[in-house]
């Protein structure tokens, strides 16, 4: 949600930029212009960060993916890293997935490394006392494969779209 008010220190919030570096707008794009560079010439990067004491920003997702699940903000970047600190997590990318209650719910597909095998109660066990119990995926979904672009970066809007479809949402 944007507010339009400066983020206080260690709290997340849309990083916008500025400088002679930075673009003015998009060629003959003028809708996308006014959604991307504020009247005051601010660059909206899309980026959620914080800003600490000694001035550090530390990038915690993109606005675009965040999930809003009952009122909470959920980083999937933040879901993604404690993931990979499972022994068996080859991959793992993080997506909301459409819930009629609360809004969004969490959906993590899990690629697990060659040989492994688990299930998804494991999962949720290695997660409970370790994150908020909030930030627990109601769905864990093992894939083999992510869809991706032909620059290899995961088009996480379609894996959304297959967890929908694949989970009957």
């Amino acid at each position: 949600m944007t507010t339009g008010r400066l983020a206080e220190l260690n709290e997340p919030g849309e990083l916008w930029i500025r400088g002679y570096c930075v673009m003015l707008g998009y060629w003959n794009e003028s809708q996308k212009t006014e959604e991307a560079i504020s009247q005051d010439k601010w660059y909206k990067t899309g980026d959620i960060a914080t800003i600490d004491e000694k001035g550090f920003c530390r990038i915690v997702g993109r606005s675009k993916d965040m999930i809003i699940r009952g009122g909470e903000n959920i980083y999937p970047a933040e879901l993604e890293d404690f993931f990979y600190t499972h022994p068996q997590v080859q991959q793992v990318q993080v997506v909301g997935v459409k819930d009629y209650r609360m809004g969004e719910e969490i959906c993590a597909c899990i690629q697990l490394k060659q040989g492994e095998e688990t299930t998804p109660e494991d999962i949720k066990a290695f997660c409970k006392g370790k994150i908020a119990h909030f930030k627990i995926p109601r769905y864990i979904v093992f894939v083999t494969s992510f869809p991706v672009t032909t620059s290899g970066k995961i088009m996480k809007f379609k894996l959304r779209e297959q967890m929908e479809q694949r989970l009957n949402l």
